[in-house]
Formats: C-alpha cells, structure tokens, sequence
C-alpha cells in the first residue's frame, strides 16, 4: 500500500491554501485525523477558518497561529491540481481503511462481527465526485434509449398488472407484495418465481418460514399443473414434466435460512452459489422482510419501525449490488383484517419499510374469492408508473396454486367500501339522498307497503 510521507502531506495543505478550489473540491472526504499529528492544527484551522469566514486562511495567518513553516508553492498549472485529486484520493482512502482495519481488530476481539464488513466497504468506497449527472438538454433520445436498454424491466408474468406497471419490474429495485396471515404472500412470490424461470431467468427463493421441500413440493404443483394432493400419486409423472421443463426453463434454487438472518447471510449465500454453480442471480424473492434482522445495527425485535427500515433499505441495496429483481413479502395489521381497501397504514411496522420499497402491493382476497378462484392485487405504490389506487383481479386454481392472469382490468371507481354495500342493503337504513333534495328517504317499511299496493293493483285487473 503507497505511503504518504508527511512532506506529501505538508504539500497538499500547501496546495489548497494556494487554491481554495482545491480544497472545495476535496471536502466531501478531507478528514483532520488522517493528517500527521505535526500537520493536524493546520489542517483544522483550514475546515474551522472556511467554514466560519467562507473563505480560505492565508499563509501568514496559519503560520502565526499554529506555528507551521507552510510556503506558497510557484508555478501550479492544471495538471498539477489533476495530480493533487487524484494522489488526495488515494491518501483519504488509505488512511480510512488502516484505522477501520484497527477498529475492526477491536470488534472481532469482543465478537462484534456484523459492522466490520460496513466499515472496510465505506473506506473502500471513499471518492470524490466525478460523475456530474444527467445534462437533461444534451441529446435526449440518447439518454431515454439508455433507460430503455439498461433499465433492466422484467415482465411480472402477468399483464395487467405490467400494465400498470408500465411494462413491469425494473433491476435493483425493492418489491412488496403485502397480505394478512394466510392471504398468499408466500404463493404469490412461488408464482413469480415459476414465471420467471420459465422465461429462462435464473432465480433464487430465500424462505425463512417454509421449508424447502414445501416450497418445491408447491412449485412442482404450479410447474407441472399438477393438483398439489396428486403429486405424489403421480409422482411419475411429475418427474418426467419437471426433467422435460428443465431443459427450456431458467436455474431455480430454494434455499431454508433461519428466521432473524441478515441480508449478509443471504449475500454469502448468493456469493457461493455463483462461485460453486456459476450461475448469475436474476431475480430473488425473500419469504418475506419481516423475519430479518439488520445487520449493522442492534435494534429489540419489538422495534418494527426500526428494523424494518435498516432492513429494506438493506434489501434494496442487495438488489442494486447484485443487479436482481427483487420481491419480498410484509405483513399486514390488525386494522386491515375488515377492510377490503388497503392503505399505509395497514402495514406491519409501519411506513418506514413502504418509503424504501419502490412498489408496495396489498393482496386482498375472502373466503368467496377463493372458493370462485379469484385474488384482487392492490397498487398501494409505485415509482414508475401512476398506477397508485388501481386493482388487478387474477385467477387462483385452488388444485395446482397457480395465479394467472385472465386479463380482465378491475374498474377501482365501481369499488365500494364494505360500510356503504352494508348501508344500501339493511332495511330501514336511510340510503343515499339526491343532491340538494330534502326528501327523507323512504324506509324498509315503506318499501313494503308500496309493494303490497302494487300486488293487490295486478290482482284486481
């Protein structure tokens, strides 16, 4: 590793007192503590002089008050300061790294294993800004083209639903299929994993809940269309559909972690399987968000608010660093259990998990829905597209636990709260009034008067 001697280091004080740009560009990472301790007052004075004044200290005044030998450095041209940028860079950074080494020391000592990985990847990744963004006038269709080539969008499997997704999941974003206990988190996601892996993704299943072997017993019914009380009966030929899918499917592998792991354990899981296998992950569903732990912080499990958002936004970067699809699952609360529309407030934990997610979906079904087959997919968010508020109705094949796609779009105006469906059909219940009518409306025994009169009225003629 280079060493910077403290004359190296003497230098870049000098350069930045003969520029102040220099300094304003380098600020972002400049640290007192990874200066010599001859050089540490200076350095200070220079961050405590421009930020109080906004402007930088001169030679002479540093000099006075520290007591340093600093001298104006002549003839700096442009490549000069490219040469300080760059070698700053590589100083900030090696010396971050040495003292998070000597921390980590003290943290493997006490057992501390969880921050360690944080804090040698945060001295690693030390830079200064370089990318300038987007300039949105220069050459738009260059820049929309490379959203559409590199976005990375994958189909859900079901229409309608990409539909309301503008063409459906994107590469590195976080997914949230929300439900109540036994709604069908879990068979939503076994779903989406058969749909992509059809579609020849390669796809990994993390369950912290279900074991393996009933998560894939699930999938079998769902690959092979197979009544799921059959399999074994036809256990023949189950096993002759699945070899024969095999050959035009993606790879798929369900993996048992225990509940209360860490997004870590899932990344070392995912890191041996592509070294071992030498398969690239595309999409990945966790069973489900709630059943993890934070990894560099200490949070009481009782904290939902809390460890759900350390762990979603642990999730997300998981998706942004192994460029996946990423879809998991939530809970819904108590306060859900009666309604039929869901909103922010129903999630388990609160809306910290709901502001890192990019799409957060409600599934809503009752016992009549499962008996006709139907399960209703609520977009409670969506980043990329304006679907917020919109319904999509899929179909449920109670035998094989496929979720398909009718095509059938969901009409969210005609969507009636159960209080207002309960208030039109109980007897003497005033119903809706007209506008600006005073008329009270008529009661159930009024209806039946009149139906009474109208009855003797067909008799007569």
């Amino acid at each position: 590793m280079k060493e910077y001697s403290v004359d190296v280091q003497k230098l870049f004080l000098e350069m930045m007192l003969n520029d102040a740009q220099s300094f304003v560009r380098v600020q972002n990472i400049f640290n007192v503590e990874n200066f010599d301790e001859s050089l540490r007052d200076v350095a200070e004075m220079i961050v405590e002089h421009s930020s109080k004044h906004n402007t930088m200290p001169t030679f002479e005044q540093v000099n006075a008050a520290v007591g340093s030998r600093l001298q104006p450095v002549p003839d700096l041209q442009e490549g000069h300061y490219d040469w300080f940028l760059e070698e700053f860079e590589g100083f900030t950074r090696r010396q971050e790294l040495e003292r998070a080494i000597l921390k980590s020391a003290d943290m493997l000592e006490k057992g501390n294993y969880d921050p360690v990985e944080k804090l040698i990847k945060d001295a690693v990744q030390i830079s200064l800004t370089k990318d300038m963004g987007t300039d949105y006038f220069d050459n738009p269709r260059e820049r929309l083209m490379k959203i559409k080539d590199n976005n990375g969008q994958i189909s859900t499997g079901w229409p309608m639903l990409d539909k309301k997704l503008y063409g459906g999941f994107n590469r590195g974003e976080l997914q949230i299929f929300a439900g109540g206990s036994g709604s069908g988190k879990s068979l939503f996601m076994q779903n989406l994993m058969i749909n992509w892996v059809q579609e020849k993704m390669n796809c990994v299943f993390i369950t912290l809940e279900l074991s393996e072997d009933l998560c894939s017993m699930r999938m079998d019914s769902m690959m092979t269309d197979t009544a799921s009380n059959r399999v074994f009966k036809d256990i023949d030929n189950v096993e002759m559909k699945v070899k024969m899918l095999q050959k035009k499917s993606g790879k798929l592998r369900i993996k048992y972690l225990p509940a209360q792991s860490t997004v870590n354990d899932i990344r070392s899981y995912v890191k041996e399987l592509e070294i071992q296998n030498g398969i690239k992950v595309d999409c990945m569903c966790i069973d489900y968000l709630d059943l993890l732990m934070p990894v560099g912080t200490k949070v009481s499990p009782s904290d939902l608010f809390v460890k759900d958002k350390y762990v979603s936004e642990e999730i997300r970067n998981l998706a942004k660093e192994l460029d996946v699809i990423m879809v998991t699952a939530s809970q819904l609360n108590r306060s859900a259990v009666e309604e039929i529309e869901f909103d922010h407030s129903h999630i388990s934990g609160g809306i910290s998990k709901i502001n890192t997610a990019d799409n957060v979906f409600g599934i809503f079904t009752s016992r009549a829905m499962r008996e006709r087959g139907k399960y209703q997919i609520q977009l409670m968010k969506t980043r990329s597209s304006s679907g917020v508020g919109q319904k999509v109705e899929l179909e449920f094949d109670l035998n094989t636990l496929r979720i398909t796609d009718p095509g059938i779009e969901v009409d969210s105006s005609m969507t009636h709260t159960a209080t207002e469906i309960m208030t039109k059909i109980k007897p003497g219940v005033a119903v809706e009034k007209q506008a600006n009518e005073d008329v009270p409306a008529p009661t159930g025994d009024v209806k039946s008067a009149k139906l009474q009169s109208l009855l003797n009225t067909i008799k007569t003629k």
